[in-house]
């Protein structure tokens, strides 16, 4: 009975070694794409500083698990927010003549855009001799508006007011007009779009009125300035 009871004895299972814990100097010194470091980066402006995140990522990616919670935009990589903002289908009007559509050719696909702003980071680095991240902070800064316009109706009469603009749809707006530039910039174009986002990210970091996102800022704060 004896060796009957030794031969059924269940065998212990190895106690689990844990997972060594990643310190805080290991998770500050991960690379954007394996190249590009998050250290160094000088946000100007100071009301964007609280929006533009700077969470070092290898892939700019999160899916978003916190997307329900109140202002969770904050909490997101401003590279992931510049991937998400190429995810689209076009404008859905007429921009120069032109409906300016990607016939799905973007929508959704998230690994398709990581690796066009991965290229386009690649020409900027070529182009500038500097981070593209900094160049990418520098175009959103750059390209935000300030103040923006609304109608409001007093008795029988409507007129127009300047409003100022919070910095979260500051942040929003630059994102959209860089992401909407690269595609109205290879639309029926030899250029690619990684090579327009490129030049649209280089010369909205210049303030260069030949940018599209810069010329829809002065747009939009002539008007607010316009309606004072």
């Amino acid at each position: 009975m004896q060796e009957k009871q030794q031969t059924t004895r269940k065998r212990r299972s190895p106690v689990p070694v844990p997972k060594p814990v990643k310190t805080y100097t290991e998770f500050n010194n991960q690379l954007l794409f394996g190249k590009y470091s998050y250290s160094d980066i000088e946000i100007k402006d100071p009301s964007l500083k609280g929006y533009i995140n700077l969470k070092p990522l290898v892939q700019p990616t999160t899916f978003r698990n916190n997307s329900k919670k109140m202002f969770s935009k904050a909490e997101l990589n401003i590279v992931e927010r510049l991937v998400n903002s190429l995810m689209r289908g076009g404008t859905g009007k007429k921009v120069g003549g032109h409906v300016i559509r990607t016939k799905g050719r973007l929508q959704g696909k998230k690994l398709k855009t990581i690796h066009i702003v991965n290229e386009a980071f690649a020409i900027v680095e070529k182009k500038t001799n500097s981070s593209p991240i900094q160049v990418l902070v520098s175009a959103l800064e750059n390209s935000a508006p300030i103040e923006d316009t609304t109608r409001i109706r007093q008795g029988g009469t409507t007129s127009t007011i300047s409003v100022d603009m919070s910095a979260s749809r500051r942040l929003d707006i630059a994102l959209k007009n860089v992401a909407l530039a690269s595609i109205i910039g290879a639309f029926n174009k030899r250029k690619r779009i990684a090579e327009a986002l490129a030049d649209e990210l280089i010369m909205a970091g210049r303030n260069d009125v030949n940018s599209y996102a810069i010329r829809i800022k002065n747009d939009k704060d002539r008007m607010a300035k316009s309606a004072r």
